[in-house]
């Protein structure tokens, strides 16, 4: 071979120093890893987004305005109050060993709220029950012994008419019937006894259950497991004198404070409209009460009592309140039927309309029939209640049940 040839191929000959350089990275490994956990996140951020409740926009359910109601003729301001409300506590000095309520919880009349320590109350109710189960064993023998007597009586008398017997046996005899009829009737009264001091410790033992007097809402719960609790104030701070507050939510109405000077511009049975501070574009249709026949004279005011007609969960006691006092109308003041919702909360379905209302957090749809049309407000009838929330606008996407989250909250 020639030369030049052998040159050559002594260049495409590839050398040990050749062979032994690193091979060039692979990248495609990294990128692939990048890409997947791009996904991962986006998924993540999809699955999150689709998994919270959708907003949505809510209204507030007006009541409609008095029917021929005037003006306002005077303003004042107060606060919701309960007519019956009532520091829950116990009859007797205790220790507490269980307490059924809480904050915010409904009871019914009579529901057990809490119990104090019964260890001596039952006790003695149980040393009550046996006396009288013992009283009345002894009624028996009492008894027996009393017909006994009278027996023996009967065959003496027989027998000393007979002349058979002396009349001192007759004597004794009737001593005899007369001794067991005495113990007999004594045995009854000791029943009697003893079926009052039954009566007595079953009281007692009943002292132990804390119930609600009426029904209502918790708005306190004043005392724990193991505090001591008391009817009579201890002084001392270590002694509760109450168990929890219970206030009756029909009751609630309106204390205002009118000056003196314009008193005379106010009149039981006058028309009012009530707006509460935390909902101001909502009118509660009200109705003067009485006015308390007494001043104050540090502010110069006298106290009015106001009714509100309609009743929502929303009004809660202690709440602030404006009062506007209407003028006295001649024709009838009652309030129009249904309540008022905004046209973008209707929606057509197909057994008529409806309107979705929100409550604790989720969706209901409520039907409605609509009255009458008061520019961008509906006047409809069904089972809203004014102070209640409907969505605005609401999207094909909603279910019954469903939970939402509110975006805002208008009064409109």
């Amino acid at each position: 071979m020639s030369q030049p040839q052998e040159d050559l191929l002594a260049q495409l000959r590839i050398g040990r120093e050749a062979r032994d350089l690193p091979a060039p990275r692979r990248r495609w490994p990294w990128v692939a890893g990048a890409v997947l956990l791009l996904l991962a996140v986006l998924g993540a951020a999809l699955a999150y987004a689709l998994s919270r409740p959708p907003q949505v926009r809510v209204a507030t359910v007006q009541a409609p305005a008095a029917a021929g109601g005037g003006g306002s003729v005077l303003q004042a301001t107060g606060y919701v109050t309960a007519r019956r409300a009532a520091t829950v506590s116990a009859q007797i000095t205790g220790r507490l060993t269980e307490v059924h309520v809480e904050e915010g919880e409904h009871v019914k009349a009579g529901q057990l709220l809490a119990r104090l320590d019964d260890g001596q109350a039952k006790a003695q109710l149980l040393l009550a029950e046996a006396g009288e189960a013992a009283a009345r064993a002894a009624l028996g023998q009492y008894a027996a012994d009393a017909r006994l007597a009278e027996l023996t009586l009967r065959r003496e008398r027989t027998l000393v008419g007979k002349g058979l017997a002396p009349q001192q046996s007759l004597d004794q005899a009737r001593a005899s019937a007369e001794a067991a009829l005495a113990a007999l009737a004594n045995a009854r009264d000791q029943i009697a006894v003893a079926v009052a001091q039954r009566q007595a410790a079953q009281v007692n033992y009943d002292y132990t259950f804390v119930r609600a007097p009426f029904a209502g809402v918790i708005t306190d719960k004043a005392a724990q497991v193991g505090e001591i609790v008391s009817p009579l104030s201890a002084g001392g701070g270590f002694t509760r004198t109450g168990v929890a507050t219970i206030v009756d939510m029909n009751s609630l109405e309106v204390d205002v404070d009118v000056n003196e000077s314009y008193i005379h511009r106010v009149h039981p049975g006058q028309p009012a409209e009530a707006v509460l501070d935390a909902y101001p574009d909502w009118r509660i249709p009200a109705r003067v009460i009485a006015i308390v026949p007494t001043a104050d004279k540090a502010k110069a005011t006298v106290k009015v009592r106001v009714a509100l007609l309609q009743k929502s969960p929303r009004i809660l006691p202690n709440m602030g309140v404006r009062v506007n006092f209407l003028e006295r109308a001649a024709t009838s003041n009652a309030a129009p039927k249904g309540v008022l919702i905004p046209a973008a909360a209707l929606i057509d379905v197909a057994a008529g309309q409806a309107a979705w209302r929100v409550r604790d957090g989720r969706v209901e749809r409520v039907p409605v029939r609509v009255l009458a049309s008061l520019g961008d407000l509906r006047r409809v009838t069904g089972a809203l209640l004014a102070g209640e929330q409907v969505v605005i606008k609401p999207s094909a996407h909603l279910r019954a049940g469903m939970a939402v989250r509110v975006a805002a909250t208008r009064g409109d």
